[in-house]
Parts: structure tokens; C-alpha cells; sequence
């Protein structure tokens, strides 16, 4: 994918939290982005940022709100836990900071539509990081579905699971938003957005909860106005899938490792029509260097005198704020099993 210009001056980041992931993948690839520049990371615990700024570079600072007073950062991103994001998304949006956030944006549509609105009143970019979606083997699906390949779409299917995580995890932490809902169902959520539109409800769903209140796994079928249907499934008690397929009236397309791919994994897309078996070769792609780009491009675009949001980041808002809604409504109808 072909990266966008950096802009003049690189866009100040502070990190919001500490995470496992801002360790593994986000920091680093935020660091190898041309237009930006890492100026502080606060965690609530001095020494947990202290050896995070030893690794990454800038300030380490004990608490969140010293980071967002500060004038040098532009940006902030957030790995927080999903009962925690929405708050200090609002925090950091009203300190007037860009947002970049780990998803959930919040644990519910109401509150992700109120973040988006804070941030086009104040001029700011809220992104939820969707990496997923920014590996180009989505876009190679979408070209052979719109080229005609498996005719009418007729079904769409998804699994994300994932193993049980350690007990100190805080997907194992009910009052933290833990749990397979919030976190996992995301995935097959957005992916059956991605193919069978903006007019999908919930027509039915089931969670397997453990009575502290963890959704260890759970099911769901969505559906279009005419009738395509998208069955959905997600856990973190199985082994590893991450798969989606498109079924349609002359043939079918699946993809695995659909969700959380490598850099260098080179993806393998299998079609299947009457009693052909194709299996076409994609090239790697790094999805999380992709939305940093998109973030970094989508900023840009709002500074004075840029042309203002892009249809990109317009379409991003609608999508986090689609998906939230539909995991409202999935937890809303969903039959309950205590384990």
C-alpha cells in the first residue's frame, strides 16, 4: 500500500496506557511512521512507564491527565480496557487531542455516537483502530465479489476464537468490559458490515456467560432487508480460528487468518465454483501500518487549509458507530446459558 505524503511537522503522539498491545504492535509501528514522533507515555503505575519510555523513547509520566495537558501532544492513543475508553476518550477529545483507540471505542452505541460528535464539533479525528479492515486481501475479496465472481450473494460466514486467556487477563474482568462480546464478536461483526451493508439487524443470538458476568462465547445471525444472512461465531474458549466465507448463486469464497494476519503472511483466498477449486495468492500487507497511515492522513486532512475530512474517515465513524449498535442489539436479544 502506497503511504501518504508525511506531513511538515510530525504529529506529537502520547500514549494513554500501557498495554499489552501498545508494546507488541501499535508503538512500535506508530514509531516507524515518517510523520510521527513519540513525546510522552503515562501509565498509572511510574514504573510501568518509566520502562515503556526506556523501550520507546519520550517522557514517562504517572497519570493520564499529565499527558493530556500537555501542548506538544497532538495525538493520543489509547489501549484501555472498554469500561475505561469512553471516558478518557472524552477527556483527551475535550484537551483538544486527535484519538486513536483501541476498539470498543466504549461498550455501547450510544456513547461511541457521543465521542464522534465531541469530536466533529471540536474539529478533531476520533479513530477506532480497525486494523483488519486496512489489510489489502479485503479489498481483493471485494473486487471478485463486485466482478461477479460468485454471482448473488446469497450467506456470509464468520469465526473469530480465540484460547482461554491467563485469570489476571482482563478479558476475564466483567467490571473491566472482559469477555468475548465486547472484544472478539467485533471482529465477524464488522466483516459481515463490510460485505452485506449498513442494513443488517440481529435476528438472533446466544452467549454462553459465566455468572460473574463474562461472555466466554456466544453466536449470532444477522440479516440484510432481502433476506442474505450472515451467521457469526466467537469465543475465547476453543482453538484459533479467524476465518470469513461469501456464499453466493455460482460459487464461494473463503479466506483464513482473516482478522490478525502477520506482516509477512502471505495470504491464500479460495474460490470454489461448481467443481473448480481455485486457490489465488495474495501479497502480505502490514494492516496495523495501514491505519496508522490512515490516522495520520485523516489528521492531516483537517488542519487549516487541507480539504477536510475524506470519505475514508467519514465512512470509519459511520462503521464503528454501525458496529456498536448491532452488538447492542446482539446483547439485547441474545439467549443466555450460565457456565
Amino acid at each position: 500500500m502506497n503511504r501518504a505524503s508525511p506531513p511538515s511537522k510530525p504529529l506529537g503522539f502520547g500514549v494513554l496506557g500501557c498495554a499489552d498491545i501498545a508494546w507488541r504492535r501499535t508503538v512500535p509501528t506508530l514509531l516507524a511512521h515518517p510523520g510521527v514522533r513519540l513525546v510522552a507515555s503515562a501509565s498509572r503505575t511510574p514504573d510501568k512507564a518509566r520502562r515503556f519510555a526506556d523501550r520507546f523513547g519520550g517522557e514517562a509520566l504517572t497519570g493520564y491527565g499529565q499527558l493530556l495537558a500537555r501542548p506538544d501532544v497532538d495525538a493520543v492513543y489509547l489501549p484501555l480496557p472498554a469500561m475505561l475508553q469512553a471516558h478518557w476518550i472524552g477527556l483527551a477529545l475535550d484537551a483538544g487531542k486527535h484519538v486513536f483507540a483501541e476498539k470498543p471505542l466504549s461498550a455501547d452505541r450510544a456513547d461511541t455516537e457521543r465521542l464522534f460528535r465531541t469530536a466533529r464539533e471540536r474539529g478533531l479525528v476520533l479513530r477506532e483502530n480497525t486494523m483488519f479492515l486496512h489489510h489489502s486481501q479485503h479489498a481483493a475479496v471485494t473486487r471478485l465479489v463486485e466482478d461477479g465472481a460468485i454471482g448473488e450473494l446469497r450467506g456470509f460466514s464468520s469465526t473469530f476464537t480465540i484460547p482461554p486467556r491467563p485469570p489476571e487477563d482482563i478479558r476475564n474482568r466483567a467490571d473491566l468490559g472482559g469477555g468475548a462480546l465486547l472484544d472478539i464478536a467485533f471482529y465477524p461483526v464488522r466483516a459481515a458490515l463490510r460485505f452485506l451493508g449498513h442494513e443488517l439487524r440481529v435476528a438472533g443470538a446466544t452467549l454462553r456467560t459465566e455468572k460473574e458476568g463474562v461472555v466466554r462465547s456466544g453466536s449470532a445471525l444477522l440479516v440484510t432487508p432481502d433476506g442474505v444472512p450472515a451467521q457469526l461465531a466467537f469465543g475465547m474458549e476453543h482453538s484459533y480460528r479467524s476465518e470469513y466465507a461469501i456464499f453466493g448463486s455460482g460459487g464461494s469464497l473463503s479466506l483464513d487468518r482473516a482478522f490478525t494476519p502477520a506482516a509477512d503472511w502471505r495470504p491464500s483466498l479460495h474460490l470454489c465454483r461448481g467443481n473448480a477449486r481455485e486457490v489465488i495468492a495474495l501479497p502480505s500487507d502490514d494492516q496495523f501500518a495501514n491505519i496508522v497511515d490512515a490516522f495520520v492522513t485523516s489528521v492531516a486532512a483537517l488542519a487549516p487549509g487541507a480539504p477536510g475530512a475524506s470519505a475514508d474517515h467519514i465512512a470509519a465513524e459511520a462503521n464503528s458507530i454501525q458496529t456498536a449498535g448491532l452488538i447492542d442489539e446482539v446483547a439485547a436479544v441474545a439467549v443466555r446459558t450460565d457456565v
